[in-house]
């Protein structure tokens, strides 16, 4: 008589396995193949196979393969960046700048009127406040804007468009925060004063990570 298959569904246990073992001709008699399990539902049970891959180990040989992106990418993901970054910045500049050019017409109306020559000062109390306001928002904007997603996903919506990835240059994942910030710091600071060109064109012969400046300063390099 056939032996029902075992608690696990498809294999007999050992008591009903010895059992079987000591009939006689059993050393003769093929063991019969256990059983498949079957579901409850009664569907077929599709056989598994080994993944011939680790995804994860691939992954991570794809992370560690990364290299310095093209620069001509570099700079046309700089230069979607910019443009946003600009007009957000529009929103709170455009008037602020509008009330400093009437502050400023009215004190060189004012002083052809006194019939004197007088020196008019374009950077004063009142202009200097407007100023400092608008480069406040430019630097909370683009923190928001560039620290943030360059910590959580590596990149910013340039950065999205062209494939590219800022990552730290030891561990290849997307920097911390503290890092992001420092690199965008380091960028937009200089760049106010106009001399960050020095610190952007540095990637021209910087070997061989092509960093610039606030790569350097953050530990990152731009992978593509």
């Amino acid at each position: 008589a056939p032996i029902a298959p075992g608690p696990g569904g498809g294999q007999s246990s050992w008591a009903q396995q010895v059992h079987r073992l000591a009939e006689p001709g059993a050393e003769a008699r093929p063991a019969a193949p256990a059983p498949a399990a079957a579901p409850a539902d009664g569907r077929p049970v599709a056989p598994w196979k080994p993944v011939r891959e680790d995804p994860f180990a691939a992954a991570a040989l794809r992370q560690a393969a990364a290299r310095p992106a093209g620069l001509g990418k570099r700079l046309a993901a700089r230069l979607v960046d910019t443009i946003v970054l600009a007009a957000i910045t529009a929103v709170a500049a455009v008037p602020l700048g509008t009330k400093a050019l009437d502050h400023i017409d009215g004190k060189i109306e004012a002083a052809k009127l006194s019939g004197r020559t007088v020196t008019v000062w374009l950077l004063d109390g009142t202009t200097s406040v407007y100023l400092g306001i608008i480069l406040a928002v430019l630097l909370v904007v683009g923190g928001l804007y560039e620290a943030l997603p360059t910590a959580k996903w590596g990149r910013t919506l340039g950065k999205k468009l062209f494939g590219l990835e800022v990552r730290d240059i030891e561990a290849h994942e997307p920097p911390e925060y503290g890092a992001a910030v420092r690199r965008w710091l380091v960028y937009s600071v200089p760049g106010v004063l106009v001399i960050g060109v020095v610190g952007v064109l540095w990637c021209l012969f910087d070997r061989p990570w092509h960093q610039c400046l606030h790569d350097k300063a953050a530990r990152t390099f731009v992978a593509g």
